[in-house]
């Protein structure tokens, strides 16, 4: 799959569930966050209310709408900190594979 668009705007969000490892990947025009939120809020908004885990954001400015995704769809989310992307290891290794 390739997602190149002008100025190379468009880029993939992973989400990836850590024990069962279901991913859910979602393509995004550029990196505002009203759209990269929104579509993470209809992705996790369908799942059951036992899946919708806590959630780990690097620290994009696309994310930084979360605090209405944590009132939208009542999940805990957490920041990694800077430079640390075993912090969240499964998405780095989801992205090595798209």
């Amino acid at each position: 799959m390739l997602f190149k668009q002008k100025l190379g705007q468009t880029n993939v969000t992973s989400l990836v569930e850590r024990v069962s490892r279901f991913t859910v990947l979602l393509k995004n025009p550029n990196k505002r966050t009203k759209p990269v939120m929104g579509k993470i809020m209809k992705a996790v908004r369908d799942l059951p209310h036992l899946a919708r885990k806590p959630i780990t954001f690097d620290r994009g400015t696309e994310f930084v709408n979360w605090p209405h995704l944590q009132a939208e769809i009542g999940t805990q989310t957490w920041f990694c900190d800077p430079s640390s992307p075993w912090q969240k290891g499964s998405v780095e290794n989801t992205n090595r594979r798209v």
